[in-house]
């Protein structure tokens, strides 16, 4: 049968190196588990739908976090139920050359929570923000302006639905 009865892998690209991480079965299971709930999961349950000591899940989970395939664990913040009850997207064009340092300095504009980078594109930048009111739509407008971008569109965002990614879940006849 040869290497036919190897485990499948696959690789990630370490951001700190760019060494590529071989992701076993084991490994593509711990990050299944932890993407749908690192919070409320023990390292035995994970242990128990992957078929390994609870060692083992740990002794992954360190690896991943060492190698930067897992880079931290953040909470999901409802930010209506916070006092946010707008939740907006830009979408942005930025010159190419300086795009990289204004997406990093518009994270200072009071109520950005999340700017995302495009490669291509004319509207290369999309800049999620949280306010209270439309007047605080009007201030990030004229702040992100001041960074030499070009707002295109803002929007108003009413649903987000996430899941965890399905290349890591464990295949059925596992």
């Amino acid at each position: 049968m040869g290497d036919d009865s190897a485990p499948e892998r696959q690789t990630e690209v370490d951001a700190e190196t760019d060494a590529e991480v071989a992701l076993d079965e084991v490994d593509r299971g711990v990050l299944y588990a932890l993407q749908r709930d690192a919070r409320n999961i023990t390292i035995q349950e994970i242990a128990d739908e992957v078929a390994v000591s609870a060692s083992t899940v740990r002794n992954r989970i360190d690896k991943l976090e060492g190698s930067n395939v897992i880079e931290g664990y953040a909470p999901q913040i409802n930010y209506e139920r916070a006092g946010f009850p707008l939740k907006l997207l830009f979408v942005c064009t930025a010159d190419p050359d300086s795009r990289s340092t204004a997406a990093r300095e518009i994270l200072e504009v009071g109520g950005v929570i999340d700017v995302n980078e495009m490669v291509t594109g004319e509207r290369n930048l999309h800049v999620q923000a949280v306010a209270t009111a439309t007047n605080d739509l009007t201030r990030m407008t004229a702040q992100l302006n001041e960074y030499g971008i070009t707002i295109h569109s803002s929007e108003i965002i009413t649903n987000h639905y996430a899941q965890p990614w399905g290349h890591f879940e464990m295949s059925a006849n596992d």
